[in-house]
């Protein structure tokens, strides 16, 4: 039986950060303000073992927010302190932290390495000089190398994570930010549209018209080609999109930008829909009638938005009689046409794995 991934959340909001990114306001994102004790940090764990079935689960503490490795060195011990406890009890399974490219060293690793960290999340952003010199991010991208080089020496998992659509940003950077990325070979990656949280530097400049975030739609179709770098290269995407939480809403705290509950199904709903365009234009543009058959697990992928990926794609085949088919047969992942005559399987690995092929012969040609 496979088991379920939980994550204690503790939240260490704007603690160990040398910068006030543009983009940041860690106390508006986390809607914590004040420090967290061993205490609180054992009351939390417990608390959320009540609501866990400990035999078929996988559980791991995680320390979020601000530089974890940039607070001081005993408020680091005092809070990992409890996490370790409850590590070598057999409460959890794991510890795991974020923090910044710039605040790891072998001293920071082998304390690290003392309290069971297993898992080191850095936040990249972005591997341009001159999108980190605007957002103020105070390191470079020789020091995200080296930070990734030395944690992976350690035998620690390895997540990156990186934010599109910031200022000076471009398509063409986020692409090469990713494969920058790919070439530090991470466990996992997170992808994050940049958003405008209130007071930050970035609300004064969107509301300067110093800077306009990316729509949805765009947020939406680059992600899609980071999705498919990554994914090709086999490197999990365990997060794609800033998750919703009772301070994230537009109009609340997030003022601009593309922030939508569902963002990772928007992503995946448009790769769905692509592939179906692929496999229809290729195998079945001059079909009378076509049924496509979907693992029910799928449908709200292909459905994502009000269907209006699904309807937008299927537009371009109007000539056709298209019948959508549910069918538990069908592989997650993985899409049938028949028309009667033959029948096409594709899975979305294949797809991408097609997709990222063209991409390069393409780059190559212009090359």
């Amino acid at each position: 039986m496979n088991k379920k991934y939980y994550i204690i959340p503790i939240f260490v909001p704007h603690k160990g950060c040398p910068h006030d990114c543009i983009f940041c306001n860690q106390k508006r994102i986390t809607g914590i303000e004040k420090d967290i004790t061993y205490g609180e940090v054992v009351q939390t764990i417990d608390d959320y073992l009540k609501t866990i079935n400990r035999e078929n689960s996988y559980i791991e503490v995680s320390f979020f927010g601000g530089s974890f490795t940039g607070i001081p060195m005993d408020y680091q011990n005092e809070l990992m302190q409890a996490a370790k406890e409850a590590y070598i009890s057999g409460k959890i399974d794991g510890i795991r932290l974020s923090t910044r490219p710039d605040y790891i060293n072998p001293y920071i690793l082998d304390n690290l390495v003392k309290y069971n960290v297993g898992v080191i999340e850095l936040g990249v952003q972005s591997m341009d000089d001159e999108v980190l010199r605007l957002s103020e991010r105070g390191h470079s991208p020789e020091d995200v190398i080296n930070a990734s080089r030395l944690i992976k020496k350690y035998n620690i998992k390895l997540g990156l994570q990186m934010m599109l659509g910031l200022p000076g940003d471009s398509e063409e950077k986020d692409l090469y930010t990713a494969n920058e990325i790919i070439k530090l070979k991470p466990d996992f990656v997170r992808i994050y549209p940049a958003l405008v949280i209130r007071d930050t530097y970035m609300e004064y400049m969107y509301k300067g018209g110093l800077y306009k975030p990316l729509s949805i739609d765009e947020a939406v179709e680059i992600s899609k080609k980071l999705y498919i770098e990554f994914i090709s290269e086999n490197i999990k995407v365990i997060r794609i999109g800033l998750q919703p939480t009772e301070e994230i809403n537009t109009g609340r705290d997030v003022i601009s930008g593309p922030f939508h509950p569902a963002f990772r199904e928007l992503v995946e709903s448009t790769i769905l829909n692509d592939m179906i365009g692929f496999v229809i234009n290729k195998h079945f543009i001059n079909s009378e009638k076509l049924e496509i058959s979907v693992n029910p697990y799928d449908i709200s992928k292909l459905y994502a938005n009000g269907k209006r990926i699904f309807y937008n794609k299927m537009k371009c085949y109007m000539s056709i009689n298209i019948k959508i088919r549910q069918d538990y047969n069908c592989k997650k992942g993985t899409i049938a046409l028949d028309d009667g005559e033959k029948q096409i399987m594709m899975s979305t690995n294949e797809y991408v794995n097609i997709v990222k092929k063209r991409r390069n012969f393409k780059e190559n040609i212009e090359l």
